[in-house]
């Protein structure tokens, strides 16, 4: 079935990753209502539950990227599934306010590796030509994720209780982990199932551009402070925060500022993240397209990163004038689809920009500084609800972000990438 198509079951695996990764992730969020009255948390102190997560979670963006170099995604992964599914069903048995800290900071821990391991597995698995759809497909099971989260977890909360939803969200994860030891590897030639011809295609277009102007090939410090770099991290910054705060904010907007029903909302918090599993999916097509079409590869990349996410921001400060919770939802759909959608071709930029033996470590240093948006944003969220007037002022925040951000990608992603050789591929090891 998968003859010469290996990779694809590959993709797979990651796109199901992603949404079992979402799915305990998300369910802080769903139960939010539920918990904070149990625990009698302020909206400050419900958004310090939340950004608590992004303090693990950044850290091992980067210490996650560079154990993947080191160790391989397959072992990584399954290190890191194993321990975020085991502190999501934790979730579910704490007692108190500085138990449920405690617990959420080592999820973060434990989920910090995903991306920049996913990231890893499809530098090795796909030939440059595919990474950004790869990319689109496998970011699109996070979205996947977000989408079935608000009604299982919603319904399962309202039937058995919030604390059963988390345990059964866990246990999930665990049954991941064991189909991604039964079917991948490091490298596609490390893999039985993978014909000759499939490991020669994908190597014969993994060779990946350098910045110009560097000097040690091989540092990754040269990275750490290139202009280039930091104007891609800060527009990943601000697309994180943007979606952070409705992963995380949505539910709570939708029963306190709609005034919607906990049991409509299980299913209105599907709706956004709807548009943003088509964002995911959909970005990177899209992505690839304008890039065969255009020329100048760097400012194809840069177009479908600067577009979305104005328009983002444009329907964030639409739906604050909306008054009908019908107007209100349909543009936070159609936000989140945009900033899901751009984030596509942040990471495919990269991928023009770093060189492969690098790509892990840079690509987890780098979602380590974008998701500092994941320790502030959910705090800054409860801070601008309870003290600043509401949502509105939260969600003119998110906007301002995006437009900043807009303007550094404008003026700094601007160094040429030098061509890439296609003859000569990049040894696997």
């Amino acid at each position: 079935m998968w003859s010469g198509k290996y990779r694809f079951l590959i993709m797979i695996l990651l796109f199901l990753a992603g949404t079992v990764n979402y799915l305990d992730r998300a369910s802080i969020g769903i139960v939010a209502p539920m918990l904070s009255k149990d625990f009698a948390l302020s909206p400050s102190a419900l958004g310090v539950v939340f950004s608590i997560f992004g303090f693990g979670y950044a850290l091992f963006n980067f210490v996650g990227g560079m154990l993947a170099d080191r160790y391989g995604p397959r072992r990584v992964y399954t290190w890191a599934a194993v321990s975020w599914s085991l502190f999501c069903g934790l979730t579910g048995v704490v007692t108190g306010f500085v138990q449920l800290l405690v617990v959420r900071t080592f999820f973060g821990f434990a989920e910090g590796p995903m991306n920049a391991t996913s990231n890893r597995t499809i530098t090795n698995w796909f030939p440059r030509r595919e990474t950004s759809r790869a990319v689109g497909v496998v970011w699109s099971g996070q979205a996947f994720g977000a989408v079935i989260t608000p009604p299982i977890v919603g319904l399962l909360a309202i039937h058995y209780g919030w604390r059963f939803a988390f345990i059964a969200a866990g246990l999930i994860g665990l049954v991941w982990v064991i189909a991604w030891r039964i079917f991948a590897t490091d490298y596609p030639n490390q893999n039985p199932r993978v014909t000759q011809q499939e490991n020669e295609y994908i190597e014969s277009n993994r060779l990946v551009a350098e910045i110009s102007g560097s000097g040690d090939q091989d540092s990754i410090k040269r990275y750490l402070i290139h202009p280039c770099i930091l104007a891609l991290t800060l527009a990943m910054f601000a697309i994180n925060y943007g979606q952070y705060i409705f992963l995380t904010w949505l539910p709570s907007y939708l029963v306190d500022a709609l005034h919607l029903e906990i049991r409509q909302m299980v299913f209105v918090a599907s709706i956004p993240w709807a548009g943003g599993f088509i964002g995911y999916f959909g970005g990177g097509f899209l992505s690839d397209y304008i890039y065969k079409k255009m020329s100048n590869k760097l400012n194809a990349r840069k177009i479908t990163i600067i577009v979305p996410v104005g328009v983002a921001a444009v329907c964030l400060l639409l739906a604050l004038v909306m008054t009908t919770a019908t107007g209100a939802v349909t543009l936070l759909a159609i936000s989140v689809t945009m900033l899901t959608g751009s984030s596509q071709s942040c990471w495919a930029t990269f991928r023009e920009v770093v060189s492969e033996r690098q790509l892990g470590g840079v690509s987890g240093y780098i979602h380590m500084l974008s998701n500092i948006s994941m320790m502030v944003g959910p705090t800054i969220t409860g801070l601008a609800v309870q003290y600043l007037g509401g949502y509105s002022s939260a969600f003119i925040i998110v906007a301002c972000l995006s437009m900043v951000s807009i303007a550094v990608v404008w003026v700094f992603v601007r160094w040429p990438v030098p061509p890439v050789p296609t003859a000569q591929p990049v040894s696997a090891v």
